[in-house]
């Protein structure tokens, strides 16, 4: 029981620290023009400060510090650390790609040399079972690459990525509450704790922006959770599916992974830098159709509940074709917008 207490507590200590940090990271952001004028990927004309980074971290590293058991989790703070460093060094210096990329790879090390935790098994997707070591090293940095890149490319519009990221943590969080792994438990709800406050301050019309030092903190949580979740599956006393972690991990990040996927291909055909700013996501689609920060944001966050309530109807069927119905499905939400986006334009003209 006290574990289950040390979980809701951590959760609003979260959420409280983050709730009164913010509204002085906003001052004192606006102070020394720690800001954002407005661009063509935000369409803002106003300066928004983008460092929320700034608040979120302290509040998820001291409510991990006070209620987690730390020698469990020591190396991911360790590691949190490594990232919001470079988070922070990007935000006040833009960092070349380069540089923060090495930073993530340092900080998924740390986890995958000390904490132990990397993908070893795919229990079968795509018939791979057990990875060799070396093939396990190097997919799991690259698991955390595209986790914690695809999810700071959906921070493009007020509100989206803190809330895809507040039901990505929970479903994570629910899933490791059943299985009875208290220190992921814990870190998934820390995290959600931290973002339901942040988007007090970010849903629109925004006050602050989330920037590197927060996405890429969150980021390389998701990817944590992730991790595990690939690695132990779904098992309790009463259910028993240890090869369906592929297939939830999937479908909990499911806006972040596609639509980065589609993104980055579609950059590679045209010959563009896939790792650019630009408005050719799928948030940028519903924007461009009318619909404003507040609507899409809410479209996208019933989109992302919509896959993960398909996932969990699909979890007594084959694993590959589960995930293949879930990734048409997924592509189809998110090229149905650009589909029409084409028409209206069509029409204009």
């Amino acid at each position: 029981m006290m574990q289950y207490i040390g979980v809701i507590c951590s959760f609003f200590s979260a959420f409280i620290i983050t709730y009164f940090i913010m509204p002085k990271v906003i001052v004192f952001s606006k102070k020394f023009r720690l800001t954002d004028l407005s661009g063509d990927r935000e369409k803002r004309e106003r300066a928004i400060p983008i460092v929320g980074g700034i608040a979120i971290f302290p509040a998820i590293i001291i409510s991990l510090l006070f209620w987690s058991n730390l020698q469990n989790i020591q190396f991911i703070i360790v590691s949190l650390f490594v990232v919001f460093s470079v988070g922070v060094l990007d935000d006040l210096l833009s960092l070349s790609a380069r540089k923060k990329l090495l930073g993530q790879i340092i900080g998924i090390l740390i986890i995958i040399y000390f904490q132990d935790l990397e993908i070893d098994n795919m229990h079968g997707v795509l018939g791979i079972f057990e990875i060799p070591s070396l093939a396990a090293l190097l997919f799991t940095i690259f698991v955390v690459i595209v986790v914690t890149n695809g999810f700071n490319l959906i921070d493009g519009i007020d509100g989206l990525a803190g809330g895809i990221g507040i039901i990505s943590s929970s479903f994570f969080g629910i899933i490791a509450l059943m299985m009875e792994q208290m220190d992921i438990a814990l870190l998934a709800f820390t995290l959600s704790g931290a973002l339901i406050a942040f988007l007090k301050y970010n849903f629109y019309p925004a006050r602050i922006y989330m920037g590197d030092a927060g996405s890429l903190v969150v980021g390389l949580i998701l990817s944590i959770l992730a991790i595990n979740i690939v690695k132990h599956g779904v098992v309790t006393e009463t259910i028993k599916l240890p090869n369906k972690g592929p297939l939830l991990a999937i479908a909990f990040l499911a806006l972040p992974l596609f639509d980065s996927l589609r993104v980055f291909l579609n950059r590679v055909r045209t010959r563009k830098n896939p790792l650019s700013a630009g408005r050719d996501h799928v948030h940028h689609s519903l924007v461009d159709l009318g619909f404003g920060h507040k609507k899409t944001a809410v479209i996208l966050y019933v989109s992302s509940l919509f896959i993960i309530g398909l996932s969990f109807l699909f979890l007594d069927r084959n694993l590959n074709s589960s995930i293949t119905i879930i990734a048409l499905i997924c592509y189809i939400m998110i090229l149905w917008p650009f589909y029409l986006l084409i028409k209206k334009r069509e029409n204009e003209k």
